[in-house]
């Protein structure tokens, strides 16, 4: 009869009740429920980004909804990197490398920019960053406060 029982209670069961008796380890059943997560926040953006670039046929009878689809492509691209999917560049596409400046460019600049003009390059890799020439300037604190009617 305990058999029966038991049963019962593994038919019965939820998916987060399967879930934690398969999976022992706390972190692993976070993991395993973010993922899953993730999946449906995916597949609800992709269907949503769908329906905003197709039209529906006039039997379904459902109206043609006006949406801007920028937020609902953010979400989806962010949770495609959470996967780990990228959109890749071409090689020829935005000056050959996807936009971006390799070291032996960066150098030909910056000495191309001495030779035309007398300035100084600051390339700062971490912040905050204060730059000051000598001290601050005191002002005197007045020791009576000015008397009604003020003047300037």
């Amino acid at each position: 009869m305990t058999e029966e029982v038991k049963n019962r209670e593994t038919k019965n069961k939820s998916i987060f009740g399967k879930l934690k008796n398969s999976v022992d380890d706390k972190e692993e059943q976070l993991e395993i429920l973010s993922t899953f997560v993730r999946l449906a926040i995916l597949v609800w953006s992709g269907g949503i980004l769908t329906l905003a670039y197709i039209k529906l046929p006039v039997a379904l009878g459902i109206p043609e909804q006006k949406l801007d689809p920028t937020f609902i492509a953010s979400v989806f691209t962010g949770v495609l990197a959470t996967f780990g999917v990228q959109a890749a560049k071409k090689a020829g596409e935005n000056g050959g490398n996807g936009g971006g400046i390799s070291k032996e460019d960066l150098e030909k600049l910056i000495d191309a920019a001495a030779q035309t003009a007398p300035a100084q390059t600051i390339r700062v890799e971490q912040g905050p960053i204060r730059i000051a020439n000598g001290e601050p300037p005191i002002k005197p604190v007045p020791i009576d406060p000015p008397q009604p009617p003020y003047s300037l």
